[in-house]
C-alpha cells in the first residue's frame, strides 16, 4: 500500500510536470507566432518602401522628359526650366538616395531579424525536442512502473 501510494504520488508529479511542459510548449508557439507577425510587418514596410522608390524613379523620369520638351520649345525658356528641373532632379535623387539607404537598412534589419528568429526558432525546436524526449522517457518510466506494479501485485 505504501509503495502504491508512493508510485501514485510519483505518477501525479510526472503528470504535473507533463502539464507544465505542455504549457511551456504553448507559450513557445505563441512567441513564434508573434515573431512571424513581426517579420511579416517588416516585409510589408519593405514592400511599401520599394513601391515608393519606384514611384520616385517614375517621377524623376517624368521630370527629365519634361525638361527635354522645354529645351525643344525655346532656348531661353529651356534654360530657366532646365534649372528648375535640375533642382527638382537633385531633390529627387537625394530623396531616392535616402530611400535606397533606408531600404538597405530595412533589408539588413529584416535579415538580422530573420537570423535571430531562425536562431530562436532552432533553439525552441531543440528545446521542444528535448522536452518531448523527456516526456517520452517519463512516459516509458511510468509505463515501466505500471507494468512492474502489475507484475508485483
Amino acid at each position: 500500500q505504501e509503495e502504491k501510494k508512493q508510485l501514485t504520488l510519483k505518477v501525479e508529479e510526472l503528470e504535473r510536470k507533463l502539464e507544465t511542459t505542455s504549457a511551456q510548449n504553448i507559450e513557445f508557439l505563441q512567441v513564434i507566432a508573434k515573431r512571424e507577425e513581426s517579420i511579416h510587418q517588416c516585409q510589408l514596410r519593405l514592400e511599401e518602401k520599394t513601391r515608393e522608390c519606384s514611384s520616385l524613379a517614375r517621377q524623376l523620369e517624368m521630370a527629365i522628359e519634361d525638361a527635354k520638351r522645354q529645351v525643344e520649345q525655346t532656348r531661353e525658356r529651356a534654360t530657366s526650366r532646365e534649372r528648375a528641373a535640375q533642382s527638382k532632379m537633385l531633390d529627387l535623387e537625394t530623396q531616392l538616395s535616402r530611400n535606397k539607404t533606408e531600404l538597405n537598412q530595412l533589408r539588413r534589419s529584416k535579415d538580422e531579424a530573420e537570423r535571430r528568429f531562425e536562431s530562436r526558432l532552432q533553439d525552441l525546436k531543440d528545446r521542444l525536442e528535448q522536452s518531448e524526449s523527456t516526456n517520452r522517457s517519463m512516459q516509458n518510466y511510468v509505463q515501466f512502473l505500471k507494468t512492474s506494479y502489475d507484475n508485483v501485485f
